[in-house]
């Protein structure tokens, strides 16, 4: 079964040389990859064009998102099944042929991984990246994470065609939308072990809760005055000590100011009129 594996990338210079390097010393040999520019300002582009191998294709699109980034992709692939990773992600060996595994033998027609591993835990935000996800330590899931999830890590590019791809309109949440065209979730992929970057500056973590702030909320406008609310810089701080004493992490207290504030500006920007993120 050929696989097409589909990148979206927006100003990814630090991380999608190695991610690339990775990819292509996966087992599993019947692949290409497409890498679907979206719009980057940075070196990008640049490092892009000193890979030299056959089966990379190279797309590139205004700033539109990563939905949108994933959409085009998927649009040139020639692949039987899609896999979707994100440029700052490593891989594994054996990521891609575990991961479509029950789908060639026909028990899934998607799947993800639950074995997706923080491959920047020595750094003190990524850290606390996860004490404020709760996520289990050195991992980007809770504990007992459950066997079916919403986001598809690959799935039959027929049914990615059946539902009319991810819908972009959604922003941070786009890749949840194929799950809900589909009707069904994507089943987990024993031993497909993956590695992925939790921001590691305070920059980057604003930034990040900045582009999350502007998702979609449950009651709509009234939600995001809601999550206003909870942002707000004494909810903030009083979180944040608790966890900062719970956890012995005095550096979250710090990160949580951070956070809440990219979450609080990324909302403030939405109801101001600017857009969903992407």
């Amino acid at each position: 079964m050929k696989l097409s594996v589909i990148i979206p990338t927006f100003n990814e210079e630090k991380s999608i040389g190695e991610c690339l390097r990775s990819i292509f010393k996966q087992s599993y040999n019947d692949f290409e990859v497409i890498v679907v520019d979206d719009g980057s300002r940075d070196k990008t582009l640049s490092i892009l064009s000193g890979f030299k191998n056959s089966n990379l294709q190279i797309l590139k699109q205004k700033h539109k998102g990563p939905g949108t980034a994933r959409n085009l992709g998927a649009g040139r692939a020639k692949g039987e099944t899609l896999v979707f990773v994100d440029a700052d992600m490593t891989f594994d060996k054996n990521f891609l042929k575990n991961l479509v595994r029950p789908i060639v033998s026909g028990k899934a027609e998607g799947t993800f991984s639950k074995y997706e591993y923080v491959s920047n835990w020595e750094n003190i935000w990524a850290r606390c990246w996860n004490i404020n996800e709760g996520w289990e330590v050195k991992k980007r899931h809770p504990k007992n994470y459950p066997d079916t999830q919403k986001v598809f890590r690959a799935v039959l590019k027929r049914e990615f065609d059946k539902a009319g791809g991810f819908d972009p309109s959604a922003g941070y949440m786009d890749d949840w939308t194929l799950s809900k065209k589909l009707g069904y979730e994507a089943l987990s992929a024993p031993g497909a072990i993956f590695y992925h970057k939790n921001p590691e500056s305070l920059a980057e973590v604003f930034q990040q809760a900045k582009w999350i702030g502007k998702r979609p909320y449950k009651l709509g406008v009234f939600g995001s005055f809601i999550a206003l609310c909870r942002a707000s810089l004494p909810i903030s701080i009083l979180v944040g000590l608790v966890k900062s004493i719970f956890q012995g992490n005095f550096a979250f207290l710090v990160f949580k100011s951070v956070y809440d504030f990219g979450i609080f500006m990324g909302i403030f920007d939405y109801l101001l009129g600017g857009n969903r993120a992407k």
